[in-house]
């Protein structure tokens, strides 16, 4: 195994949980609507629109995880 498999399995496993409580906190939202029309923004989305997204919290996940190696590479060349 590489030097690098333990900290790629462990984002993967970060990533993965961040996934999947976001498809289960959507499914539940998804139970509890009556309507058939589109469900109201909450409150918590129009005040913070980026916080809840996933795919820019893939892209934070990712560019740390890019610094780290980049800082590792350059601590250790030195």
């Amino acid at each position: 195994m590489g030097m690098w498999t333990w900290p790629l399995v462990g984002m993967i496993i970060i990533v993965g949980g961040i996934s999947l409580y976001a498809t289960l906190k959507v499914m539940r939202f998804e139970r509890q609507r009556q309507s058939v029309n589109d469900a109201p923004i909450s409150g918590e989305i129009k005040e913070h629109p980026a916080l809840f997204n996933p795919v820019i919290w893939s892209y934070l996940v990712a560019m740390i995880f890019m610094f780290v190696i980049i800082f590792y590479y350059v601590a250790s060349s030195r």
